[in-house]
């Protein structure tokens, strides 16, 4: 992380306005990014699931043979701030749930750590009504409908069929879940993952576009 900073340009700034000095500072602000068609281009990267063993500088080592690399992982996919973009190893993620939620645990009735309350059933995050539409051909359409808790309790679980004017048969099932807090910051977790990884060929002349740009 270090040598990432000795590419950044350096800026005069006043560290004490009383006595009026001034400080030559690394300019941290300064910003390079990742053209957008080249991240919709996928023939220029892979597709790469996060594991709880990774760091961005362990995939920078292994992909690109370099962890100072570890900002090529994370521009390219938007990450600002590892410490929140990025997916949290299980145990730092039951941590954070359990602090996140300790006060609402600490009001209930019974007293629970914050873990245990986001955890119950009873603590619903969100609802939603599921419509699954099926066509013949084994096609398959899923809309998931956040709705209110009266909305919630009135949904039934149907299924009925309809036959279009093509003669085509679509079987419609409707059904409902709900979501608790544990299962809510679960997935805004595990949707982290999912990341792209600029293929190794590319990486030369991001490096010289980055310095190019950084420095100026």
């Amino acid at each position: 992380m270090a040598r990432f900073f000795n590419y950044f340009p350096k800026t005069v700034y006043t560290a004490n306005t009383n006595v009026g000095g001034l400080d030559t500072v690394t300019n941290i602000i300064a910003r390079f990014g990742f053209e957008q068609r080249l991240k919709e281009n996928s023939a220029a990267f892979y597709k790469y699931s996060v594991q709880d063993s990774d760091t961005p500088e362990i995939i920078a080592h292994k992909y690109y043979d370099n962890s100072e690399r570890h900002w090529i992982v994370l521009m390219f996919n938007d990450i600002i701030d590892p410490q929140y973009d990025w997916p949290l190893k299980y145990e730092n993620f039951i941590s954070y749930v359990d602090s996140k939620y300790s006060a609402n645990g600490a009001a209930n009735t019974t007293v629970q750590t914050g873990l245990a309350w986001a955890m119950n059933i009873n603590n619903v995050h969100s609802r939603y009504k599921i419509v699954k539409r099926t066509s013949a051909d084994g096609t398959v359409i899923e809309e998931r409908l956040q709705v209110d808790a009266n909305t919630y309790a009135n949904v039934g679980a149907t299924s009925s069929s309809i036959t279009l004017q093509s003669g085509n048969i679509i079987t419609q099932a409707i059904t409902k879940e709900k979501k608790t807090y544990y299962e809510y910051e679960m997935e805004k977790n595990e949707s982290k993952r999912n990341i792209i990884l600029l293929k190794p060929e590319f990486v030369p002349q991001i490096e010289k576009e980055f310095k190019k740009v950084i420095k100026q």
